[in-house]
């Protein structure tokens, strides 16, 4: 066993890299394992072959889905987790989100703690995360204790176009929020440079609001915080009674290294998390560490989502496409008594992308009509909150890996939001009544290898029968095991997670700097 720490955490996405954030200044000792290594910065993170069709910078993991079925999850392990390629869209949940929401296909179950006492930490988030955004625009906003630290990021002529438009059909459109290191107002000086390969991608100049670039790096300049890259967590050990995590072991290029620490904080993802978790069995936690309740695993959720291209009837020049919004069907419609869900752009369609999502069906497409598609592209993002269900879930076969079983639901409401938007397009200045499928991440459609929005297997709440974790996200049944990733999330709602997982990591941040008498 090695050095011990005051406070081992698993993961440096956007949970544990913010947790590692919060508590560097402490001058505690402070291990941050990640299982994948630096992104290399090269020409490659900008090429649309590389990322989309050649899948250059996805894990080679193998999962297996209920039927027995292996698939390829669309996974990035690296500093910085899943946030090196998002998209940077960092939204809260809505306020309605934290209580129990009534949906088509059932309950989306009420938070543990409302949104007031958790609304502190999005403005905390926000302000780390240099989000850009404009209050009051958005008719479903939550409250906000503050200001959008940043402008909202301007939209390109089509874009703002798109937004006049929507507003005289008689919506309300606004600014996405966007987690970029964008000046306007200088970009002479900007590390953001506006490019077309944001979404999806790296970026080459680390401009991009990930928890690389915001929280691991400026952590790591503390003394007190070590990193150590490659290192695969494999178990976590216990003492005899099974009451506190005493190691964690893992696997680093081959060989087998245990570290201990007071505190350990896990943040792998909500799949990979329920895995360790599982994989960490003993006598005394038969079914899995923390798993006394069986809810270990439980509740799945990754978001009911759709990306699809309208034709505009003039072309499209965008650039950074992803600044417009639009919730006016988020709690429904005229013709829906219950939530539908929301849309937002995506990073804009190039011709190449074909290619990678639909290589059949574009094999004998010349590249020029590709492009002639994607320059006339306006592309949108719809969501729709997938429902907690128990049978979603992670379990483990006999060789350790991963099986996912899950079954979709809101099916109806994820049908009515695309008709909306597909009836909008002829105001819209699109062709009337056309809309493309568009994968965006995958070759296949966006289903269960969709694994960017994970969240909800080991969920908080204040009874230990039904949850996992307790409200500061501290294992029930442990003294000393923390998960701060998405899994801790009763339900996901139909924003992107993001901004939420940020905001909890830095509210455990101080209830952690409070237990180590370091606040």
């Amino acid at each position: 066993m090695t050095d011990h720490y005051d406070v081992i955490i698993i993961g440096s996405g956007a949970g544990g890299g913010t947790l590692a954030h919060r508590l560097a200044p402490s001058g505690k000792r402070i291990l941050l394992l990640e299982r994948g290594g630096w992104l290399k910065r090269e020409p490659k993170n900008w090429d649309v072959t590389s990322v989309f069709v050649d899948d250059r910078y996805v894990s080679k993991d193998t999962w297996i889905d209920k039927g027995g079925k292996a698939f390829q999850p669309q996974s990035h392990y690296f500093v910085g987790g899943a946030t090196k390629m998002y998209g940077a869209a960092l939204y809260r949940l809505r306020k309605e989100d934290f209580g129990a929401l009534r949906h088509y296909d059932g309950i989306s179950p009420a938070w543990p703690m409302p949104y007031d006492e958790f609304e502190p930490f999005y403005s905390r988030a926000e302000q780390l995360y240099q989000v850009h955004g404009a209050r009051g625009e958005d008719p479903t906003e939550p409250p906000a204790g503050a200001p959008y630290p940043q402008p909202p990021v301007s939209h390109e002529p089509r874009i703002q176009q798109l937004s006049d438009d929507l507003a005289r059909a008689g919506f309300r459109p606004f600014h996405s929020p966007c987690g970029i290191l964008l000046d306007e107002s200088n970009m002479p000086f900007s590390p953001c440079v506006r490019c077309i390969d944001c979404d999806g991608f790296p970026c080459a100049v680390l401009a991009k609001s990930d928890a690389d670039v915001i929280a691991v790096r400026p952590a790591l300049a503390h003394a007190n915080v070590t990193l150590v890259t490659g290192a695969r967590a494999e178990r976590l050990l216990t003492n005899g009674a099974g009451t506190a995590v005493t190691g964690v072991m893992v696997d680093r290029d081959g060989e087998s290294e245990t570290f201990s620490a007071d505190v350990v904080v896990v943040s792998c993802g909500a799949a990979n998390t329920a895995k360790l978790l599982l994989a960490s069995a003993t006598g005394r936690h038969p079914n899995g560490l923390a798993n006394g309740s069986d809810q270990v695993g439980r509740n799945y959720v990754f978001h009911n989502s759709q990306a699809v291209l309208a034709i505009s009837r003039e072309p499209n020049p965008t650039q950074y496409q992803k600044t417009l919004g639009l919730n006016d069907f988020y709690f429904g419609a005229g013709d829906a008594d219950f939530p539908l869900g929301n849309i937002q752009m995506v990073g804009k369609t190039q011709g190449e992308m074909y290619r990678g999502e639909k290589p059949h069906l574009t094999a004998l497409a010349p590249e020029w009509a590709l492009d002639k598609l994607a320059e006339h592209a306006v592309d949108f993002w719809l969501t729709t909150e997938d429902l907690p269900l128990a049978e979603n879930r992670v379990t483990l076969e006999r060789d350790g890996s991963i099986r996912l079983s899950y079954t979709a639901t809101n099916d109806v409401p994820k049908q009515r939001l695309y008709e909306h938007l597909k009836a909008l397009t002829g105001k819209l200045g699109m062709r009337d009544g056309v809309l493309i499928p568009r994968t965006l991440y995958m070759k296949s459609e966006v289903g269960i290898a969709g694994v960017a929005h994970q969240a909800g297997t080991t969920r908080f709440g204040t009874d230990p029968s039904s949850s996992v974790l307790d409200l500061n996200c501290k294992a029930h049944e442990l003294d000393n095991l923390y998960v701060v990733d998405a899994s801790f999330m009763p339900c996901i709602g139909a924003v992107n997670p993001g901004l939420t997982v940020m905001a909890n990591a830095i509210r455990v941040g101080d209830h952690l700097l409070d237990r180590l008498g370091a606040s």
